[in-house]
C-alpha cells in the first residue's frame, strides 16, 4: 500500500510537471504581453506590406485572430518576416512562438524537426509558371532543358525532381536564397520557369509588370496542405493555436459573422453558446478567457470572411476557393464539435 502511494504521488508530480511544462509558450506570450508570430515576408494574399506600410494577408489575419483570442485585442502581434531557409530555426529558437507562413506540413516536417502541425488553414497544390512561348502548349515535356527558378528550405525542390525524374525530363533548378531575389529572377528573364505552390504563382504573375508574358500549367504535381506550426511538446499552446481555427470555421459553420456576433451570442443553439463563451467554461480548458472565440470574430471575422477579405471577387488576388469551401459546400474544411 505504502508503495503505491508513492507510486501515485510521483505520477502526480510527473503530471503537473508536463501541465507547467505545456503552459510554457503561453506564459511567455502573457509575459511579454504580445504574440510573436513568423510570417512570409512577401507573399500576396497571405502577408505583405500595404501601402501605408501597415501588413496585411490571409496568414497575418490567423496570426492576428490568436492575439485576440489571448489578448481580447488584435493589435498585440508582432508580425516577424521570415524567408524560407530560416523559419523552422526560428521557432526552434523561440524567436518565434507561432509561423503561419504557407507551410507545407509533411511527414519528415511533422517527426524530424522538432515542431508540431495545426490544423490544415489552406489547401494548395505545387504548379509550374513559364514564359509564355514555353507554356503554350501546355506540356510539361516543354521545359526539357529549362532553367527552373527555386527557393531553399521548400518542398517545391524534391516534389518537382520526383515529379520531373518519373518522366525522364531533365532540368537546370536555379536557388536562390529569398523569396525576391527568386522572385526577381523569374520575371527579369534569368530563369526559363518557376514552381511553388499554387496561390504563390498566381501572386508571382500578379506583380509581373506584363502578366501576358507568363502562363501558369494546368497541371497540379503535389498536395500542399499549409497549416501553422508550434514547438513540439507543448499540447496546451497546439490546442490554442488548433481551437482558434476551428473557431473561425464553426462560425461560418452556423453563419456567424462580424456583424451578426451579437445576434447569435443569444442564440438557442447550445454549441453556438458554448463557441460564444455564453455557457461550458471552454476557455478555462485553454487557459483563456470564456469570450475568446466571440473575441476572434469580433475582431477578424470568421473564416469565409478572412478568404474573401484576402482571395476574394473584389480582393487584388481573386483565388477560387475550391478545397478551401466548408465540407458541406464540397470543400475539405470543418470543425470538430465544440462539446
Amino acid at each position: 500500500m505504502v508503495q503505491f502511494f508513492w507510486l501515485a504521488v510521483v505520477f502526480a508530480l510527473s503530471g503537473l510537471a508536463g501541465t507547467a511544462a505545456a503552459q510554457q509558450t503561453l506564459d511567455q506570450v502573457h509575459k511579454r504581453g504580445r504574440l510573436e508570430c513568423g510570417v512570409s515576408p512577401i507573399a500576396p494574399g497571405f502577408s505583405y506590406l500595404d501601402s501605408q506600410g501597415r501588413r496585411r494577408g490571409f496568414d497575418v489575419d490567423l496570426c492576428r485572430a490568436v492575439a485576440a483570442a489571448i489578448f481580447a485585442d488584435d493589435t498585440k502581434v508582432d508580425f516577424v518576416p521570415l524567408d524560407t531557409n530560416i523559419r523552422y530555426e526560428a521557432l526552434r529558437s523561440t524567436r518565434v512562438d507561432v509561423l503561419i507562413a504557407q507551410a507545407t506540413w509533411t511527414f519528415t516536417r511533422d517527426t524530424r524537426l522538432g515542431l508540431d502541425f495545426g490544423p490544415v488553414v489552406f489547401h494548395d497544390g505545387q504548379g509550374i509558371m513559364a514564359r509564355s512561348d514555353l507554356a503554350a502548349a501546355d506540356d510539361i515535356n516543354a521545359l526539357a532543358g529549362a532553367a527552373v527558378c527555386l527557393l531553399p528550405g521548400t518542398t517545391s525542390e524534391q516534389n518537382l525532381e520526383d515529379y520531373l525524374r518519373t518522366r525522364s525530363l531533365k532540368y537546370e533548378p536555379v536557388v536562390f536564397q529569398n523569396a525576391d531575389e527568386w522572385r526577381n529572377a523569374f520575371l527579369s528573364g534569368r530563369c526559363d520557369a518557376v514552381s511553388a505552390d499554387r496561390s504563390i504563382l498566381v501572386s508571382v504573375r500578379a506583380m509581373a509588370n506584363e502578366p501576358e508574358k507568363f502562363a501558369i500549367l494546368s497541371k497540379t504535381i503535389s498536395k500542399e496542405p499549409l497549416a501553422p506550426v508550434v514547438r513540439a511538446n507543448d499540447s496546451s499552446w497546439r490546442d490554442i493555436i488548433s481551437w482558434v481555427v476551428f473557431a473561425l470555421l464553426a462560425a461560418e459553420e452556423k453563419g456567424i459573422t462580424t456583424e451578426n456576433l451579437q445576434d447569435h451570442a443569444h442564440s438557442s443553439d447550445p454549441e453556438t453558446r458554448r463557441l460564444l463563451g455564453e455557457t461550458g467554461n471552454f476557455g478555462s480548458m485553454l487557459s483563456l478567457s470564456d469570450r475568446w472565440a466571440f473575441n476572434v470574430l469580433r475582431l477578424v471575422g470568421n473564416y469565409g470572411q478572412i478568404f474573401d477579405r484576402h482571395f476574394g471577387p473584389g480582393s487584388t488576388m481573386p483565388l477560387p476557393r475550391g478545397p478551401n469551401k466548408l465540407t458541406r459546400d464540397g470543400g475539405y474544411l470543418y470543425a470538430p464539435p465544440f462539446r
